[in-house]
């Protein structure tokens, strides 16, 4: 077996309330928090993970995940220094609140500007609350295909595709880096 190291940093983006704290605390195998506080600023979190990559080969990845606070305005301020350096994006929006998909355009866009085009996957987070969603497959299908990515609904609740999301775009990343 080969196996490749990496280091790799990850912005997950959206607006207030998405869900993109507990998706990482969810990832880095910590529990579920019903009442957590949105994040001030930014925040990185460090994670060590094994990913299988394609064929015989694996991945030992170290991920510094940027949680960035869902605030428009401090996104402008703070963009630059925030986004320099991403390997990828994660765009979180939440099931219940199509506001939170159309704002991941603007989101996007913001990390484009600094980063350049780098991987991109969106993910529709909260799919525990079906008696209270809005957002469809054909929705999310639709916004992700306007970046050329891939998508997926999530529950940082259940734990549902969290995994899958992250090593999804460490592979993306790792394929982009194997052809440049």
């Amino acid at each position: 077996m080969q196996i490749q190291r990496m280091r790799l940093k990850i912005c997950l983006v959206g607006d207030r309330g998405v869900g993109k704290t507990s998706l990482i605390r969810r990832f880095a195998g910590r529990q579920f928090l019903d009442d957590e506080r949105g994040t001030l600023g930014a925040h990185m979190h460090p994670v060590e993970v094994e990913i299988p990559l394609d064929g015989d080969r694996l991945a030992k990845v170290r991920v510094d995940l940027f949680d960035f606070m869902g605030e428009h305005a401090l996104r402008d301020n703070f963009r630059d220094a925030i986004f320099y350096g991403a390997h990828g994006v994660l765009a979180v929006c939440d099931v219940t609140r199509m506001d939170t998909l159309t704002d991941l355009d603007e989101w996007v866009a913001a990390v484009v500007k600094v980063t350049g085009q780098i991987p991109v996957e969106f993910l529709a987070n909260k799919a525990d609350l079906k008696d209270q969603q809005v957002v469809t497959a054909e929705d999310l299908e639709s916004a992700a295909k306007t970046h050329d990515a891939p998508f997926l609904f999530t529950s940082a609740k259940t734990g549902e595709n969290v995994e899958q999301a992250f090593a999804n775009l460490a592979k993306m990343i790792s394929a982009r880096a194997h052809t440049a």
